[in-house]
């Protein structure tokens, strides 16, 4: 009987994927390249455990002390080590707090445009900064900000008679880390919500004008319910990805004199791992960081899920 049940279930998925074989065909390169480029590589981790030499490769490295842990405990009493993932960690806090609700506001207000061309141009002003990569904008904000020859600092000069010099002062670089995150991402983010926006049936705004709702009830009472679960979704894999603070813009931006507030995990792993050529080192911390993103990701996930059903795993 078992294998009567058995041959009949393989059939039935057999059919199902001779039926949806176009549909497997597309997702076949994802698969492929997320096989090679993430899941091939994880045996890398290894390094992490071992005194890692080029000559013997990551297999026939020998293990380190104290089970393979010597780098963990080398890092941990690093004070550098816990300076910069307390940058990492306010860093991405500050991204969540002040760069995510950003885009949703834009969409509500995009939404809210009722003149099509004008609504276009917006949409690709706004859209158009994502595809300029982090070399560009750094050295935009180079020349925009430098002391002796930015323009901001030529109309400051002008103004009050002073200059500030916004790439080594601490206080002012945050700023601007976040403004130009903000300007540079905002945009692409802001088309997925609008997305989401364009699935509400326009019925629930039809009765909300004949309960006499204005504007901003419509979008209080309609819109953002609307769009809760893609705005709890991308909250759930921001919160998850914490110990990620944006290494392509901050490597791009920052320099030794405000490294006490710029210098995050990645940063660190790049000097001690490919600078120092310490890779075992560099590896152990890249390891920490995925276990403390992944154990973040699924404490989130499942508060979301007991406040309203909602979350990205079962």
């Amino acid at each position: 009987m078992n294998n009567i049940q058995s041959h009949t279930g393989f059939r039935r998925l057999r059919n199902e994927i001779y039926k949806n074989r176009y549909v497997y065909l597309l997702m076949l390169p994802g698969i492929v390249f997320l096989f090679i480029f993430c899941y091939v590589p994880i045996y890398g981790i290894l390094i992490a455990f071992k005194d890692f030499s080029f000559k013997k490769g990551i297999l026939l490295s020998p293990w380190t002390d104290m089970s393979g842990f010597a780098h963990f405990y080398n890092i941990f009493k690093d004070a550098k080590f816990w300076e910069v993932t307390k940058n990492t960690v306010l860093i991405s806090l500050g991204r969540i707090i002040i760069e995510f609700p950003v885009p949703i506001i834009l969409a509500l207000l995009f939404n809210e445009l009722r003149q099509k061309h004008f609504k276009k141009f917006i949409q690709s002003v706004l859209y158009f900064p994502y595809f300029i990569s982090w070399v560009i904008i750094g050295s935009m904000v180079f020349s925009l900000f430098s002391v002796n020859r930015g323009a901001v600092n030529a109309i400051l000069y002008n103004i009050t008679g002073q200059k500030i010099n916004f790439l080594i002062d601490s206080k002012f670089f945050l700023v601007l880390l976040f403004t130009t995150s903000i300007w540079k991402n905002a945009g692409y983010s802001m088309i997925i919500y609008l997305a989401a926006i364009t699935n509400i049936d326009l019925e629930l705004y039809d009765a909300a004008t004949i309960d006499g709702c204005n504007r901003f009830q419509k979008i209080w009472y309609v819109t953002l319910p609307g769009i809760s679960v893609i705005i709890i979704t991308l909250l759930i894999l921001a919160v998850g990805n914490v110990m990620n603070a944006g290494f392509d813009q901050i490597f791009n931006l920052y320099n030794s004199n405000v490294y006490d507030v710029a210098d995050i995990i990645d940063t660190y792993i790049y000097r001690i791992g490919l600078g120092d050529m310490n890779f075992s080192l560099g590896a152990a911390v890249g390891l920490f960081k995925s276990v403390i993103n992944f154990a973040l990701l699924l404490t989130v996930n499942g508060i979301c899920k007991r406040i309203n059903g909602t979350g990205i795993y079962l």
